[in-house]
């Protein structure tokens, strides 16, 4: 059985960075989308989501991720996806097409500043 999910959400800088670990899917989606929502809110102009300690996320994930992604353009704030990504993670960015619609970095320090 793989580590339980986790979100959590720090300030760094002038960024919030939400930082995904294990398997997060239909289940645990909710404490992502607001940890988003608040991250919109917040004013701040750059939001990091660490995707590189989750093994797998399912729709309901990219689901939040791009609703967030509006809502950040809306509040005139950047959305950066940092991995690297796992397999899983990449592949459905991938399959979907959802990749180009994302500002994405290979790490979150390149997150920070991209």
């Amino acid at each position: 059985m793989g580590e339980e999910p986790v979100v959590t959400t720090t300030t760094e800088r002038d960024a919030t960075v939400i930082s995904l670990r294990g398997e997060v899917d239909e289940d645990n989606a909710p404490f992502l989308v607001g940890a988003l929502a608040r991250a919109a809110a917040d004013g701040l102009p750059r939001t990091v989501v660490d995707l590189s300690g989750t093994p797998f996320v399912d729709s309901s994930v990219l689901h939040a991720l791009l609703d967030a992604q509006r809502a950040h353009a809306d509040a005139g704030s950047v959305l950066v996806l940092a991995g690297p990504l796992h397999t899983a993670v990449r592949r459905l960015f991938e399959v979907t097409g959802a990749a180009a619609a994302f500002r994405m970095a290979d790490s979150l320090a390149t997150a920070m500043t991209c």
